[in-house]
């Protein structure tokens, strides 16, 4: 199968303005080779967590940075290259009339694409993507890794495909341990497995892999219910589900956001972009009981006051906003 290769050179900074360009287009998976910041990266210590790190980048520790994204080659992701290259070039502009200020530095912002016939890129990644402790008591682990769970360890494995959700970004760990946290408190005491989502029902909206459902089962959420545009992504959650042997506890539909869904829960989560969360905000107030917990995350920091004011629109208290890096997730009640 053919792919298209897009390469975009810019700085460190040009990087982090590009992020949320492509993320505008449903672009989530890149890879980053920047020889000044491995380290960095290696300790995720940087604000975006990546797909994967070129081998080639600590032999030249003065070159540029430069993201990489590969589409499959259709007319429609064709389209949407030339479309990032056009918003690219304006970017440039705004940066050269001094829009973010004349401090700003996004370095050359060069694009360049090709077709190639490679599939090698979509496994790369899997080599960096180990076991991590997200919570306190959640570890991920890919499906292709070995792990010794410890006392109390909850061990979620997962193989995430093309679907956004491996847990070890930031947006994806806020939320969960949001998730572990309200969960306990919905819930009540833990059961005697440990378990404290006990009688906790919980709507995933935008599921992706599934982390998050696959999650609050583990947590002992009673029942749980994860809905997902992407078809494709549907059928890798339920995968998912299956694997981690909570298919009794864990239903994945295909739906768009919470559209066509007569169900309502305690609690509510959604790994989104802040435009969605906003979309979505008062729909999840109307599929919450009473006291219902609604958690989002996908916020950029920059955007939070926006997504947080849109929430209390829909008549949510806030109970707080956890940062980490570049991003946020808000946890709010229904009044």
């Amino acid at each position: 199968m053919k792919y298209i290769e897009l390469k975009i050179h810019a700085s460190r900074q040009g990087i982090e303005a590009v992020l949320p360009l492509l993320m505008g287009y449903g672009v989530e998976s890149v890879s980053v080779d920047d020889p000044a910041d491995l380290d960095t990266i290696m300790d995720k210590e940087n604000p975006y967590e990546w797909d994967y790190i070129d081998e080639s980048l600590n032999r030249h520790p003065d070159r540029e940075p430069v993201l990489s994204v590969w589409l499959d080659d259709t007319e429609e992701n064709r389209d949407i290259v030339q479309n990032i290259k056009i918003d690219i070039l304006k970017l440039k502009a705004e940066e050269q009339y001094l829009t973010f200020g004349p401090d700003a530095d996004f370095g050359r912002l060069y694009v360049e694409s090709e077709t190639v016939d490679d599939e090698a890129w979509k496994d790369k990644w899997k080599e960096y993507f180990k076991p991590a402790k997200i919570t306190d008591r959640i570890v991920v682990k890919p499906t292709w890794e070995d792990y010794d769970a410890k006392a109390g360890e909850l061990v979620l494995e997962i193989d995430p495909g093309t679907a956004f959700g491996t847990g070890t970004h930031e947006t994806t760990s806020l939320c969960m341990k949001l998730l572990e946290k309200y969960a306990a408190c919905c819930g009540g005491a833990a059961d005697g497995d440990g378990a404290a989502g006990g009688g906790v029902r919980v709507i995933d909206v935008g599921c992706g892999s599934g982390i998050l459902s696959v999650a609050a089962a583990l947590l002992g959420c009673k029942y749980v219910l994860g809905t997902e545009i992407d078809s494709e992504a549907v059928q890798i959650a339920r995968e998912n589900v299956e694997l981690n042997g909570v298919a009794s506890q864990v239903k994945v539909l295909e739906a768009d956001l919470l559209k066509g869904i007569p169900y309502k829960a305690d609690m509510i989560v959604a790994n989104l972009m802040h435009n969605l969360v906003m979309q979505l905000a008062p729909d999840a107030y109307t599929h919450l009981d009473a006291g219902g917990v609604f958690i989002s995350s996908g916020i950029l920091l920059e955007k939070r006051d926006q997504v947080a004011a849109a929430v209390e629109a829909a008549g949510f208290e806030i109970l707080e906003i956890p940062e980490d890096g570049e991003w946020c997730a808000i946890a709010a009640q229904k009044k």
